[in-house]
């Protein structure tokens, strides 16, 4: 197998919010210009471990590195120093209604650069081309469908040219066919820019067309990493009864519902 480079380490990664364990001593490796889905049901832990992996949260113990550098206790400053080589795709893509395409493009290009306005401009244009949306820089959010926004906010993620992107949900909110789309386009991206792909989504669809590993966690805690082969033939009964959406097994949802709604009446 061929050797690559550490895009992202987390070793031994807990986080706990009052007496609440949301990450249980999480160990994951990612390699430089793989496609990594982190996999898991809602409440697992997916994005807190993703705000760690950003630099947003910090951990109660363990470490995150990002590009061979450990992020965990890095100043304002040096964090964002190591941001400029991230882009992040929001689930939502939290784009600003009250700019044009184009400028939510370009708030990266504008913040962290010195580039003349006709290059950033330039620049605009040659990242909404990547994603498809050629000529749409003037448009407003508002114009846009659920599906181009999510490229708009593609486009953004790429702009500084990023080593690794992070997506949260990617397809969430879409229909079927547009889902396909941002899954090649996610592809597309990773193997013509050579980034690596941090994705997280509960999408099954969808990690089965995009992702090179899958990781799945399970209340705070790696169940099983595998490539998609691997996973769909795990013997592991928390990934087949979560592969097959069957409500009978080792994951008792309403168990946890019966919990939550027990400790509101207390």
């Amino acid at each position: 197998m061929e050797h690559k480079e550490t895009a992202v380490k987390v070793e031994n990664l807990v986080r706990r919010f009052g007496e609440r364990t949301i990450l249980n001593g999480i160990d994951l490796e990612i390699k430089k210009g793989e496609t990594f889905v982190i996999m898991g049901g809602s409440g697992c832990g997916k994005s807190t471990l993703l705000r760690h992996m950003i630099g947003s949260l910090k951990p109660d113990s363990g470490r995150v590195s990002l590009l061979g550098t450990d992020i965990t206790n890095l100043t304002e400053d040096e964090m964002d120093a190591i941001k400029k080589k991230v882009g992040m795709s929001f689930q939502g893509s939290a784009l600003f209604d009250s700019m044009t395409v184009g400028e939510n493009v370009s708030l990266a290009l504008r913040e962290h650069t010195k580039l003349e306005e006709n290059v950033i401009n330039i620049m605009i244009k040659m990242k909404l081309e990547l994603v498809g949306l050629s000529g749409f820089e003037d448009l407003m959010p508002s114009q846009l469908s659920g599906g181009m926004k999510k490229r708009v906010g593609l486009a953004r993620a790429i702009a500084m040219d990023p080593e690794i992107i992070f997506y949260d949900e990617p397809t969430a909110g879409l229909d079927p066919i547009v889902a396909g789309v941002i899954d090649k386009l996610i592809l597309d991206l990773s193997k013509k820019l050579s980034i690596t792909s941090i994705v997280v989504t509960h999408d099954m669809g969808s990690v089965f067309r995009i992702a090179d590993r899958i990781a799945m966690l399970y209340e705070g805690k790696v169940v099983e990493v595998g490539t998609k082969d691997e996973i769909k033939h795990s013997k592991n009964p928390l990934v087949k009864q979560f592969l097959a959406g069957d409500p009978d097994g080792p994951i008792k949802f309403f168990q946890k519902s019966d919990d939550y709604l027990e400790q509101l009446t207390k």
